[in-house]
């Protein structure tokens, strides 16, 4: 793109999202509404985790809303407005990251925002009218790969170990710091997530922030067995728990799968000699497992695919023709399916068959075919 003409998209995409926020979003984001009102009770010293809140408890670590309180001293209404614009330029960070830190990319920038942006458009509309933090999740978790590959070992383990804070299954990529960056970067995440575990005793003491994590952890806990037949549960406790029901036959597969998913992740981290910048698809693999081995991992937090749909859309030419039909179609159908082109019928029947997690495993096999092709 020419200069001018690069302004010109970039004006017409905040012209979309402004309008887009004043014609719906401003009235959705429910669970920022659910997340901020822990915020206020932060400013206060106010108990955070509530049975009265039903649906809508905060499951967040307590540190979160110590952080978040800003929002929380803000009108509601402000508030929105504030996390919508901080959303859409986390999400800009998280494809531009995406596309920076890809090494020896074939396609052109443009090529792989615009096919990136058409398979993902769902999981960040979603997100946006929502008003979830995982595009804050994918920001940090991006920013650590960039980090790693600009040799900031101690700068990655610290985004590492924030993103904890966000979803604490992000600590699945401190292993995968020790591998890349050795056991500075991963003890560098390990002090920043005790030291967040230590923060709200500055507010609430000793015993109020025991009594926090305590509540966070009933909480976390009591409600994840409700979920797992939710349709939008796209974790693989919910893929068993939907074919099987729940019960021991679900869970004992559920750990024989997630088992399957660590060997999954060992092979591409053997196989990362004598590649100039294995650190990226390593990186990729793990964000979009966290979806999958999280019990609570809802469809829209598959937007963490980004590097990994980024990946195998540039290396796609370069799979053989089986490979290419096979992750192909599982990008599209991961991707394209969605409530308003299938119904309301159709799109539950689709989501209850949790299709979408088997597609997302074989987009994460086809990460480890890439690595064994030398692609990435």
């Amino acid at each position: 793109m020419t200069p001018r003409l690069r302004w010109l998209v970039v004006l017409a995409l905040i012209l979309i999202a402004a309008v887009a926020y004043i014609a719906r979003i401003q009235y959705e984001m429910v669970d920022f509404i659910t997340w901020r009102q822990s915020a206020v009770r932060a400013l206060h010293g106010e108990p955070l985790y509530r049975v009265e809140d039903g649906h809508y408890q905060f499951k967040y670590l307590p540190a979160f809303a110590l952080v978040m309180a800003p929002l929380g001293a803000v009108s509601q209404d402000v508030g929105k407005l504030l996390w919508f614009a901080i959303s859409i330029g986390l999400l800009t960070f998280l494809l531009r990251t995406s596309l920076v830190a890809l090494p020896d990319r074939r396609l052109t920038q443009l090529t792989l925002i615009v096919i990136t942006a058409i398979l993902m458009a769902k999981f960040y509309v979603h997100e946006l009218l929502l008003g979830q933090t995982n595009l804050l999740l994918g920001a940090l978790l991006a920013g650590a790969l960039l980090a790693v590959q600009r040799e900031r070992a101690l700068s990655a383990g610290a985004l590492v170990g924030a993103a904890v804070f966000i979803k604490p299954y992000a600590l699945i990529l401190i292993p995968w710091l020790w591998v890349a960056k050795g056991w500075r970067a991963a003890a560098m995440a390990g002090g920043v997530v005790a030291a967040g575990l230590l923060l709200p005793a500055a507010a609430y003491g000793w015993t109020g922030n025991l009594e926090l994590l305590g509540g966070w952890l009933r909480t976390v806990t009591d409600s994840t067995a409700p979920n797992l037949l939710g349709n939008d549960n796209v974790s693989i406790a919910a893929m068993w728990a939907k074919w099987l029901g729940p019960g021991s036959s679900a869970t004992v597969l559920t750990l024989l799968t997630l088992v399957s998913i660590g060997f999954l992740v060992i092979a591409a981290w053997r196989r990362r000699r004598g590649l100039a910048a294995p650190e990226y698809l390593e990186c990729a693999l793990l964000l979009l497992l966290i979806p999958l081995v999280s019990p609570q991992g809802w469809d829209y937090l598959l937007l963490l695919a980004t590097p990994a749909v980024v990946c195998l859309v540039d290396r796609w030419r370069e799979f053989p023709r089986p490979w290419q039909w096979g992750v192909g179609f599982a990008l599209a159908v991961m991707g394209l399916s969605s409530f308003d082109l299938m119904g309301r019928a159709l799109y539950g029947q689709f989501m209850a068959l949790s299709i979408i997690s088997v597609c997302a495993l074989v987009v994460a096999v086809g990460l480890l075919r890439a690595r064994q092709l030398r692609l990435a």
